[in-house]
Formats: C-alpha cells, structure tokens, sequence
C-alpha cells in the first residue's frame, strides 16, 4: 500500500538531562512503530522512583490481563486516527482525480503535511497539561471533540463539494488539513499515553495496539469504504435490486465517525489517566523528571524550561555533521519513486481501473504488509542495518519502473483481465515489500545511532526529517505529469490544443473527445527514476561509511 502512512518516530516524554534514568528507544519488535519506553520502575517500590539498569525489566510474551482494557482504550484511539488519515491519504485523491488534474490533487496533497511537521509542536503537547484531568487527556478529550465536530459539519457538505470539487479545493483541503491536523496531535498524545497506561513488562504491546489500531482504520477508510460506496460493487454483491448510489456516501460515512468521535470521547471521561495498579509508580516517574530538569536549570521547573530543553536538544542533534550527511540523504532520497508512490493508482484509475479493483488489491497487500514487517524486522538486526535499506532502495525504483510498463500496456478496451490484474497486484506488493524493508532497517540504524543521553528527541528528529523526505517531493511531482503532458481535443468542427484544465473542460462541453499525445506520466516518472539511481549511486558510499562510524561520531557534546 504505497500511500499508507508511516507516522512513527515522535517521543512524547521530555528528554531527561541526565544518564541515570533510562530514556525512550525503539525496541526491535515493535519494527520501529513507536518510541518504546523501558520504564524501568521498581514496580515493588510504593512511593520512591528507583531507577533499575538498563535492561532490567523483562518483557512478557503475554498482554497481562490487568492491562488488556487500557489495551483496548488504545485499539479504539489509534482506530480513531487512522479513520480521517485513510480518507486523506487514500479515498479522497481517488474521489477527487476523476474530476481534477494531476496538479489539482497535488494541491489537496498538502493536506497531509502534519503528519510529517509533528516534531514542531509535540514538546508542547507534552509539557503543557491541566494535572487535573491528566498529562495525555488534557489533549486527547478537546481534540477528540473538535475531530467529532469537524467530521460531522464536513459531513453534512462533502457530497456537494465533491460533486464539483474545482471552485471547492480550498475548503476541501483545509477541512482535511485541520483533520489531519487533530490526528497529529491526538497521536503525539496517545503515543505518551501509551508508554504509561501498560506495565513496563508490557509495553511491547504499545506498538501493536498503535498497528492494530491506525492500520484498521486507515483499511475501513480506504479499502472498505470505496468498496462499499461504489454502486457496482453493491449491486454485484450486495444487492438484488440494482441502485445508482453505494451503500452510503462520503458525507453519510463522515457523519457516522464524527459521532463515534463524540461517543467515544464522552466514555474516555470516566476513564483514569492513570491505571491504580501504576498510579504510584508514573507518579514518581513525573516526579523525577520535574527534579531532572530543575538540577539542570538550578531553578524551580518551569514549563518554559521543559520546552527549552526539548528543543535545545533537537537542535543540538542537528548541528552533528554526520547527521547533516543523512538528513541530506533523507531529504532526497524518496525522489526517484515519488511518481509511483504518488501518481501510479490514480493513473490506472484515470485509465479505467475500477475503484472496487484498486481497494481489492489494497485488501490483498493489506495481510502481506504485516509478515513484511516482521521478517523485514529480522533482517534488519545486524551490524549493517542499511544494507537492507539500500537493496530496498534500488527494490522501489524497479517497482517504478515496472509501474510505468503497467500504465502503458494497460487494455485500451478498458477490460482488465485476470493476468494483467495479478500484474497490478504483484507490483503493489513488490513496492510495499520495498518499502517495508526501507522503513524497518532505517529505523533499525536510527536507534543504534541515537544517543541514549537524549534518545527519544533524537529519533524523533530522524524520522520527522525521513518523514518530509517524502512529502515535499509530491506536490512538484504531480504539477510536472500536468506540464509534460500534451493533450488535444476532437470536435465535428474543428479541433484545438489542450493546454489548461479549463481547455479540457470546454472539450467536454463541446461533445469533443480527447486524445492525448504525450503522457506526461512516463516522462516523469522516467526523470525521476534516472535521477533516483544517480541518488541511489552517491547514497551507497555515504550509507557504508556511516553506517561503519562508531558511537561516539553520532554523540551530542
């Protein structure tokens, strides 16, 4: 699933300014979903924060059953999240594409932005609180409640911005944008509370509550919702009786989350922030933070404080040269197969591919994602965690390419056989294999790089610039398939060039047809493939020599 969302990296607990405690890592089983705090607490200890070393806590294989409803408060959050964030990334280009440009939809890309800027406002969603209701749902309960409202006044109006998306975009991007927005934060809350709702020995299961949850809703989202709201995939298999509509529309299905939004938000009211049987223990871990941060400051803490010492240390982080070679590798090194990751579904639909069939190959890589990530995760535990980074690499830009020879021999009839829709299949598992394999060892070489001294900002600082290595790229991708490609219009009385989206339009109006005589798809994608391998070329001794540098060359002094 080449849009699917890869929101990982931000640390919702400060830094603490000293090497005595214990800070947030990425554990190698979580495959580097979450920030995975040791927490190593002496659970035995009732009013005393007592630091164990490193390690010390033994994780269970089992979710303890005293911890399964805090389990399940986080199943439902990050359910929440995904929701908003598979209509964004996913349904919605699809929905608008049909009536828009490439250029147009590039346009509503920016609505994704948040989730890769998180880094620039998660210190505050961390430090700044009412003790009264609780560190985490002093956020989570007022951004649910926004979330909830907004969907459901979108909901009432989408159906008719969608009808006519042109002289609507604006508003339809700023709508998501604040969606997504809400998400954002919502899961820098939740990604804390996740570290303090499970006992220590079980905060493994952090990362499956958050894989669970977002990937569920980003498949009802996605898969299951352009599957149900299309007429013919009702009238094929659910219906007797043929309908011109799906079983709802976009604005029925947004109008239901708002409400479960608001449902949901009512109930976590009356659940405590903090579990009873860790009540005690997060209590004291606070505590020692706020101690941790007034030693180094020699004054009484201050939220200002906290905030400084967060940023200071980001930009501490930033100042490394060899952290300066990377953050330029990671800015470019997505380029090569943005047209593919961007451009390539909306291709094939724009060709004739059904909505119904393109969720059906998502429904299908949807299961293979999972086993990708675990013998990805496997693989990438070595002393060369970027080998497998680099074969990903070159993995993506093939799977680019073999991207660009489906689009050309797509059928012109428009009937799309089994063969050439199991091709379509095995390019979307080819690049999604690709991409897990990237994902997995690159988070696998951030954490043997972090330093332990300031890890949670470390690799939150990481994965937020990775992050945007993907998404700057989008928006002058799409912009370039419209100026490359050269289209003309065919009427009874005459014909004319195509150059403008509004040219388009009166050929619509016209009866005319459209030919278009250069697809500025492949020339795209091919510049960005040829440039990509070029990248790809200079990465490889970059990526071996630092991988090869000691942990002292990664340190912040």
């Amino acid at each position: 699933m080449s849009n699917k969302v890869h929101k990982r990296g931000h640390s919702t607990e400060p830094p603490s300014l000293s090497n005595d405690l214990n800070y947030p890592t990425f554990g190698p089983e979580n495959d580097g979903l979450l920030p995975i705090s040791r927490q190593d607490i002496d659970e035995k200890s009732s009013s005393t924060f007592t630091p164990r070393p490193t390690g010390a806590t033994k994780r269970s294989n089992t979710l303890k059953a005293i911890d399964r409803p805090a389990f399940a408060v986080l199943v439902v959050l990050y359910l929440l999240q995904g929701v908003p964030v598979g209509l964004a990334f996913g349904s919605i280009p699809f929905i608008l594409k049909s009536k828009l440009s490439f250029s147009q939809v590039g346009i509503f890309s920016l609505a994704a932005y948040p989730y890769s800027m998180k880094l620039l406002w998660s210190p505050i969603v961390d430090a700044i609180y009412s003790p009264k209701v609780g560190r985490r749902r002093s956020w989570i309960i007022p951004i649910q409640l926004i979330s909830g409202t907004t969907l459901i006044y979108l909901g009432s109006i989408i159906d008719t911005l969608v009808e006519n998306p042109k002289p609507h975009l604006t508003k339809i991007t700023v709508c998501f944008f604040l969606l997504v927005l809400f998400c954002a934060t919502q899961d820098i809350a939740v990604d804390g509370w996740a570290l303090t709702c499970l006992s220590p020995e079980c905060l493994s299961f952090a990362s499956t509550a958050q894989t669970v949850g977002i990937n569920s809703g980003y498949f009802l989202s996605f898969t299951i919702f352009l599957a149900l709201s299309s007429p013919d995939f009702a009238n094929k298999y659910l219906r007797s009786v043929p309908l011109e509509q799906g079983l709802f529309t976009l604005g029925q299905y947004l109008n239901f989350w708002g409400w479960v939004y608001l449902v949901v938000t009512g109930l976590l009211y009356f659940i405590p922030e903090d579990p009873p049987h860790l009540a005690k223990s997060n209590q004291a871990k606070l505590a020692s933070e706020k101690v941790k941060v007034e030693t180094a400051y020699n004054s009484k803490a201050s939220k200002w404080n906290e905030l400084k010492a967060v940023y200071e240390s980001m930009y501490q982080v930033l100042k490394l040269p060899n952290i300066q070679v990377l953050i330029v590798i990671l800015l470019t090194a997505k380029f090569g197969f943005q047209v593919n990751e961007a451009a390539t579904n909306l291709k094939l639909l724009e060709k004739g591919l059904s909505k119904e069939d393109l969720s059906i190959t998502v429904l299908i890589d949807f299961p293979f994602e999972m086993v990708f990530g675990y013998y990805a995760g496997r693989w990438s535990n070595g002393k060369v965690p970027l080998r497998p980074w680099l074969i990903g690499f070159a993995g993506r830009l093939v799977a680019a390419l073999f991207a660009q020879v489906l689009i050309y021999f797509f059928p012109q009839e428009g009937k799309v056989s089994s063969k050439y829709f199991l091709l379509i299949i095995l390019q979307h598992l080819l690049n999604s294999f690709m991409a897990t394999i990237q994902f997995v060892s690159l988070s696998a070489f951030f954490t043997k790089i972090a330093d332990p001294a300031i890890g949670g900002t470390y690799m939150t600082t990481l994965n937020t610039i990775s992050n945007y290595g993907g998404t700057w790229p989008r928006l002058i991708i799409l912009y370039l398939i419209d100026k490359f490609t050269l289209s003309e219009c065919h009427t009874l009385a005459n014909g004319f060039s195509i150059t403008s989206e509004s040219l388009k339009e009166k050929c619509n109006e016209l009866g005319g047809t459209i030919n278009i005589l250069r697809d500025g798809y492949y020339y795209t994608n091919i510049i960005c493939v040829v440039i990509g391998f070029a990248i790809l070329l200079w990465v490889k001794k970059r990526a071996t020599h630092l991988q090869s540098l000691p942990p002292s060359a990664w340190r912040v002094k």
